[in-house]
């Protein structure tokens, strides 16, 4: 259990018991042919696996991953796995077949999750690069070398795909921790990733649940300003 390794607590510790108390696990990355039991979330769909940390499963179940971190850049969730849907009922997400998809058809099943000119060559390229894996788990800067994979896309391709304890760090995460103190408003992404990642066990579910529960607790309290975040202000004496 996440809870048995959180000994010698600090902040970020807290701030992860008291989300976990809160939310719930919540059950990330969801996979739209996993018929689990959805937790309760915003923009609630499909594919969620609360408390399970064995799936991915397969390499077609982490290729689907892939996808799915490249549909949701710049977009949500729900507008990102309708793409994966979309593209489901063409593909079946068979590598090859998306690779030899007509320019069009990808387009126009990608275009629910916006930017669908360069998405659709994205997906291409990082299913070249799944391909050539072979199976193997790729190393972070041979990810990145990917064209339209920055860090954050990298590193939910490690956790979630590959189920290395690589901390993802999104809007969402930069949006509390800045309102909470802890980093200034444009903080640079690896200055952020290192502050969980040095403050937290490198623990692969922890970091999936820590990071699925900031986005889960920022669309109900950091929509919109000024942010009233009951929740974890009481947390920080000086807010």
């Amino acid at each position: 259990m996440i809870k048995a390794q959180l000994k010698n607590t600090n902040i970020f510790r807290e701030i992860f018991d008291k989300l976990m108390n809160h939310y719930g696990m919540q059950g990330w990355w969801p996979l739209i042919n996993f018929n689990g039991t959805n937790p309760t979330k915003t923009c609630s769909l499909q594919g969620y696996h609360p408390g399970n940390y064995e799936l991915p499963e397969n390499d077609l179940q982490s290729y689907e991953i892939m996808l799915g971190a490249i549909l949701t850049q710049n977009t949500k969730w729900k507008s990102a796995q309708k793409a994966l849907f979309n593209l489901y009922e063409i593909t079946r997400l068979e590598p090859q077949n998306i690779l030899i998809l007509r320019e069009d058809i990808m387009k126009e099943a990608i275009r629910c999750a916006g930017f669908f000119n360069q998405k659709a060559e994205y997906l291409k390229r990082i299913t070249e690069f799944f391909l050539k894996l072979e199976g193997s788990t790729p190393e972070r800067k041979e990810i990145l070398r990917v064209k339209g994979v920055g860090e954050e896309t990298a590193d939910s391709i490690l956790l979630y795909a590959y189920k290395k304890p690589e901390f993802v760090v999104d809007a969402y995460t930069k949006r509390i921790f800045h309102h909470l103190g802890f980093i200034k408003e444009n903080e640079k992404y690896r200055v952020v990733k290192k502050l969980f990642e040095s403050n937290l066990p490198q623990a692969v579910p922890l970091f999936q649940e820590y990071h699925a529960l900031l986005v889960e607790h920022a669309k109900r309290y950091y929509t919109k300003k000024p942010y009233q975040d009951e929740l974890l202000t009481d947390l920080i004496p000086n807010l």
